[in-house]
């Protein structure tokens, strides 16, 4: 079953989590990986909007039920699998040589607000929908690239709030503190602020990807170094 798909909307391509809850596993990374691919090689389009089609979630983050199913199975392959082409997801994100702009249309908890955070801007709806980090509560720790990823999207003094807590907060919240660009009123609202603010960009490629590479070097390092450690020994819950 598909779990995403993807339009172009002028120069703008809206690539859409389409799965509900978009919970993720390997199945979406690969999906979300090959989505990129079709994207970049359309050389028309200056411009990446991520949002979900379903009305109450932008995704709720690691799929904990495949994650359990496979630990239990002693399927750690599979795991590893997920867990690297996640990897790759979020540096693509770093790096994409356009814009990238998450359309938080839902709610956005744990590896779903962070996959907000590897994008380049942020919108979000008030009218429904939280934003929160609860791997505190599930005895997830971050892996050292998430930190370092969230820490360009959200200000020190809220994330430590944010990670330590594991408190919902609103777009209000979220605008208030400049983790998003805009709050908007309603989903119709969202989808006018995104597309104009997404439409307004027509940068060359080669030195939008330059700027970027150049920004999140350090990061990128972070996850190619010190990512194996922590995954190739399984080491991802705290008890």
């Amino acid at each position: 079953m598909t779990v995403m798909a993807w339009e172009k909307v002028e120069s703008v391509a809206v690539l859409k989590m389409t799965n509900q809850a978009n919970k993720q596993n390997l199945g979406f990374a690969e999906e979300m990986n090959a989505c990129f691919d079709d994207i970049l090689a359309d050389q028309e389009i200056f411009s990446l909007v991520i949002t979900a089609s379903d009305e109450k979630n932008f995704s709720q983050g690691i799929d904990v039920e495949w994650l359990g199913e496979k630990f239990n199975t002693g399927d750690h392959d599979a795991v590893k699998k997920f867990m690297y082409a996640m990897n790759r997801v979020f540096t693509r994100l770093l790096l994409m040589p356009i814009p990238v702009i998450a359309a938080i249309n839902g709610h956005a908890f744990g590896n779903g607000a962070i996959l907000a955070c590897a994008c380049d801007f942020r919108f979000m709806k008030s009218d429904r929908g939280f934003f929160c980090f609860p791997e505190v509560d599930l005895g997830i720790p971050f892996l050292p690239g998430m930190i370092a990823f969230v820490r360009k999207a959200v200000p020190e003094y809220k994330f430590n709030e944010m990670k330590l807590t594991g408190r919902r907060v609103t777009a209000e919240e979220l605008e208030k503190h400049h983790v998003i660009e805009k709050a908007g009123a309603d989903l119709k609202a969202l989808k006018k602020d995104v597309m104009a603010f997404a439409r307004s960009f027509h940068k060359k490629r080669n030195i939008f990807g330059v700027h970027k590479n150049r920004m999140h070097k350090g990061i990128v390092e972070i996850i190619e170094t010190q990512y194996p450690e922590f995954i190739d020994s399984m080491n991802l819950f705290v008890q």
